[in-house]
């Protein structure tokens, strides 16, 4: 069943849920980027590993977090054309989570691959380093960097009450780009995790959200009579 919400559900960021969604939506992305490669691409599903170590009282425990990603590369020599990245909590939440992220971002780079980053997590500090200023104020973001213009960012955007964007997923610089449905896709997830029977729309999701956001969920979530 599809979510209560137009976009992305913040109710999602919850740590015993999160890395479900995650899968099924870089999975669901998969999907929907193979018809739009051509013969000379192939696309493989490739995951970024790490552990996390928090202290608890006079013990220290230990999160495994494995992260799926997705890479197209050239078919003809393997070379690593673009990367389609999903932000987690851990990343934008925890020392060991960011540097993971930035550090697997650096070996992109180095492979001289374009990157696109979607960022669906309200919690944490922000992984782009890019000025906001003068641009429009959004909750959600898609960034596309292009291996041709490393310092140019193509930015795509959503607020919490908004449908997510579509965007334009580059390839080789000779091939036109290839156009994905975020939001197609996080609904899509959302269905196939079954999502709506886990989560207790009852309470207030578990990340930061302003008064104004907080009270738009709630009234949305009278009106599907989620929350009584």
């Amino acid at each position: 069943m599809p979510s209560p919400f137009p976009g992305m559900d913040p109710y999602l960021e919850e740590e015993k849920l999160w890395p479900l969604f995650h899968t099924h939506l870089v999975h669901s992305l998969y999907q929907r980027l193979l018809p739009g490669l051509m013969d000379r691409y192939r696309a493989r599903l490739a995951e970024r590993h790490y552990v996390v170590e928090q202290a608890l009282f006079t013990s220290v425990v230990r999160e495994e977090h494995r992260e799926p990603y997705l890479e197209v590369r050239q078919r003809a020599d393997g070379r690593l054309i673009t990367v389609v990245d999903v932000i987690s909590p851990a990343n934008k939440g925890t020392v060991t989570g960011r540097q993971a992220y930035l550090n697997k971002r650096q070996d992109f780079r180095q492979h001289n691959a374009s990157l696109v980053e979607i960022d669906l997590v309200l919690q944490g500090q922000p992984l782009q380093d890019y000025s906001r200023d003068g641009l429009p104020d959004w909750d959600y973001a898609v960034t596309v960097t292009r291996s041709v213009q490393p310092d140019r960012y193509e930015i795509y955007t959503a607020t919490v009450d908004k449908r997510l964007p579509r965007f334009r997923l580059p390839l080789a610089s000779d091939d036109r780009d290839t156009v994905l449905d975020l939001q197609d896709a996080v609904a899509r997830s959302f269905d196939q995790g079954d999502f709506l029977k886990q989560i207790d729309y009852r309470r207030d999701p578990l990340t930061k959200l302003s008064a104004g956001q907080r009270k738009w969920l709630g009234d949305k979530l009278h009106e599907q009579k989620l929350r009584q």
